[in-house]
């Protein structure tokens, strides 16, 4: 399928050879003109996925209650930057600040969104009106102090680079041209990169999720430094391994990822023992990996749909259980296995809230 990027990337690939998978993403996901979270709000039932907060709002409730207890252990300092990576419409900050609001009716941090898509800086401009957030194009930017940071589905649209295991060694994975120059198509550098040491049989491909591993070592040295903890929800597995997970979501159908380059959305999946060695390299400590169902029913997912029920007519009752299930069940369409949380904190604050069962 031709797109107005498919042109560029076609043209960058016929100046200067084939592109990684690291750049290809980048183009594909962030392109200033047709890049696919510029253009667009990819959420809901008109747009390509759905994300947890717009399942229910007894997500976002819970991230708030989570928020307030770190908060807490942290010694309820006034001055806290709580920040969102990725907050798509805002629905998540703004649930989780109606629950805060309840729990800690006294404090009322400043928030900082990380978001460089316009279309959704503007969902969460009039979602969080009231709040007045502040908008940052990378974590580089966030006022110092202590901080507690969300990442919900954050980390799987990353940028990653992947490397085929190969009779010559580890070959990184690029996009080319097909012969006749009219469609992508995946190839191999011809060159192997000699720097990767990894074992592994003939034919393994190998996912390196530098620019996730960047951004958790440079939060982890923050809150290490200054104090706080991270959050991160995402779907991927918890045992670093090989394969690839490289996929593209279109009208909530997994379509070729080389098809409508700005068309869809591009993912890997999170390597969560990966993040985990990068922030304990840093000092911090690490709670989890724990799955959504687990960390969610520890947080008292069950008693909030319960209450909610108790004051609700029977088709909203149906429908909080319908969310229930979402959140938590492990089948095909459900959340509850397939997605992970990790908490990295300050070593010197108590474990994490939600990481240990009640």
């Amino acid at each position: 399928m031709t797109t107005p990027l498919f042109a560029e990337i076609r043209d960058e690939i016929v100046e200067t050879g084939p592109i990684g998978i690291a750049r290809y993403m980048a183009l594909c996901l962030g392109h200033p003109v047709h890049g696919y979270y510029r253009s667009r709000d990819p959420l809901g039932a008109r747009g390509d996925f759905v994300t947890a907060p717009e399942i229910s709002q007894m997500f976002g409730e819970l991230i708030g209650i989570w928020i307030a207890l770190t908060w807490a252990a942290m010694g309820g300092p006034s001055h806290l930057v709580l920040a969102e990576l990725g907050p798509g419409r805002g629905t998540l900050m703004a649930d989780a600040l109606r629950a805060l609001n309840r729990a800690a009716p006294d404090w009322k941090p400043a928030i900082h969104l990380v978001e460089t898509s316009p279309v959704l800086r503007a969902a969460q401009a009039s979602r969080l009106a009231v709040v007045s957030p502040k908008w940052h194009n990378s974590i580089e930017t966030l006022p110092d102090g202590p901080m507690i940071v969300i990442a919900n589905e954050f980390f799987d649209a990353l940028p990653v680079h992947q490397f085929l295991r190969t009779q010559r060694g580890w070959c990184e994975r690029l996009v080319g041209l097909s012969p006749d120059g009219g469609r992508l198509a995946f190839g191999l550098a011809a060159e192997p990169d000699r720097e990767i040491a990894v074992q592994a049989p003939v034919g393994a491909l190998m996912t390196v999720p530098g620019p996730a591993l960047d951004i958790v070592r440079s939060l982890s040295r923050r809150i290490v430094t200054q104090g706080g903890a991270l959050l991160a929800i995402d779907y991927g597995h918890v045992r670093s391994g090989f394969g690839d997970t490289l996929q593209a979501v279109s009208a909530h159908r997994f379509t070729d990822p080389l098809l409508a380059p700005g068309e869809a959305d591009l993912t890997t999946h999170v390597d969560f023992a990966a993040l985990g060695r990068a922030a304990i390299g840093e000092g911090a400590r690490v709670d989890g990996p724990l799955d959504q169902r687990g960390f969610l029913l520890n947080l008292g997912l069950r008693e909030r749909a319960d209450r909610l029920k108790g004051v609700a007519s029977q088709a909203q009752a149906e429908a909080v259980d319908a969310a229930f299930r979402r959140l938590t069940a492990s089948q095909k369409r459900g959340m509850g296995s397939l997605f992970q949380a990790i908490g990295i904190a300050d070593p010197r604050l108590a474990a994490l809230s939600g990481f240990a069962s009640a």
